[in-house]
């Protein structure tokens, strides 16, 4: 799996980026820093995880995460009542949909794939392809009152209500004022919006098999251990946008002072061959009009990819095993329909994107080692889970 390819560089040089790599990620425990301590959370980290970024406007509570985590699963919070963020973000599949594209309260399809919320506290950017969007806050307004997609559907002809509906509920009641202790009307869509981004940042993972392995608690079987050696070697080179702790390459933390955010056109699409992508889902040119900006997309997180499928912004990649072939191949090529045109010779495709001759066993290999990646524990997390799963299942 190649991400991208960029000048040669000496072997002591890949070596100690996968080394660094490495290094960042352990399955043990962390103690909290003091700095959390301070505002009243305690950090239970993996070990060498950073301390998440928290704007000074939203500080972290137990009791603004636990408001924030009955909020992400009570369809009430949306316009008709029917859907909730966890419609579309499911703990077993890692915080997404299972879908190729989402489909938001109203039924209307969204063009994209529900991005995998996996350690989204440390994402530099929070969507598909808008640099814009660097803080869960703000990206939160993006589900809740969008119209092109409608997605929860919160407008100003229904928000009153849909506060009703939570100021009815004696336990919200208390839990906003427990959560926003010093406010006198705590039940609002602001406080909505930091509870559950408060919620999201708890969504921590870092307790892989893999991560197990670098701790010394677990081994990797041949085929894993190949992988692993593609993955973070010079013929793959998949670490050039899948490194750090987070196995991406836009993140951000507390302290960090240079903070990057790369977008990357890997060949999906040629349309025509004139360097196109399929409309709406043209990257960063929908916002920048820039044509070298067409296709670019951010690279997400690996960490449990193995349950996230299918793949790519749009879903238009099915299986884990055929994204290994796609970036082998240095692009895709459509040969008939309306998106016919050969990805691999799209002009503003990323130079660092070129095809690699991978045997068979050596992209079984990879596909093994991802796997690793899967953390059990954050999918079954009772933190993270839905507070009302025991209600609905005795209504069944």
């Amino acid at each position: 799996m190649r991400p991208h390819r960029g000048a040669p560089r000496p072997r002591w040089a890949a070596c100690l980026v996968a080394a660094l790599a490495l290094l960042a990620l352990t399955g043990s425990r962390a103690p909290a820093p003091a700095s959390a301590a301070a505002t009243g959370w305690s950090w239970d980290l993996p070990e060498n995880f950073p301390t998440p970024r928290v704007p000074a406007s939203n500080p972290m509570s137990k009791a603004k995460v636990e408001l924030g985590r009955r909020l992400f699963y009570d369809p009430r919070l949306s316009g008709n009542g029917r859907q909730s963020c966890s419609s579309c973000h499911l703990q077993e599949k890692a915080f997404t949909d299972g879908r190729a594209r989402a489909i938001g309260s109203t039924g209307e399809l969204h063009p994209r794939s529900a991005p995998s919320l996996t350690n989204v506290a440390y994402n530099a950017t929070l969507a598909w392809a808008n640099p814009s969007l660097v803080t869960l806050e703000k990206q939160m307004e993006v589900p809740l009152f969008g119209d092109n997609p409608v997605e929860m559907g919160i407008t100003d002809a229904n928000k009153a209500k849909v506060i009703r509906r939570l100021m009815r509920d004696p336990r919200y009641r208390t839990m906003f004022a427990a959560a926003f202790p010093t406010q006198a009307k705590p039940i609002g869509l602001t406080n909505v919006v930091k509870a559950i981004s408060s919620f999201q940042r708890t969504m921590i993972s870092g307790d892989s098999r893999y991560d197990r392995y670098l701790a010394g608690r677990a081994r990797l079987t041949a085929r894993e251990t190949r992988g692993k050696d593609l993955f973070f070697g010079e013929r793959a080179e998949c670490f050039h946008c899948h490194t750090s702790f987070n196995f991406n390459d836009q993140t951000v933390y507390a302290g960090k002072r240079v903070i990057e955010t790369p977008f990357h056109n890997t060949g999906l699409f040629n349309v025509g061959g004139t360097g196109a992508f399929p409309s709406p889902n043209t990257g960063l040119f929908e916002l920048t009009g820039l044509q070298r900006d067409m296709g670019r997309f951010r690279a997400p997180t690996l960490r449990n990819v193995a349950v996230t499928a299918p793949y790519m912004h749009d879903g238009s990649i099915a299986t884990l095993q055929a994204v290994v072939r796609f970036y082998a191949d240095g692009g895709r090529n459509i040969t008939s329909g309306p998106d016919a045109g050969d990805g691999r010779l799209n002009p503003n495709k990323s130079g660092l994107i070129e095809r690699i001759t991978l045997t068979p066993r050596e992209r079984s290999d990879l596909v093994a080692f991802l796997k690793t990646l899967t953390d059990r524990t954050f999918l079954t997390d009772p933190a993270l889970s839905d507070p009302f799963a025991p209600r609905r299942a005795s209504r069944r």
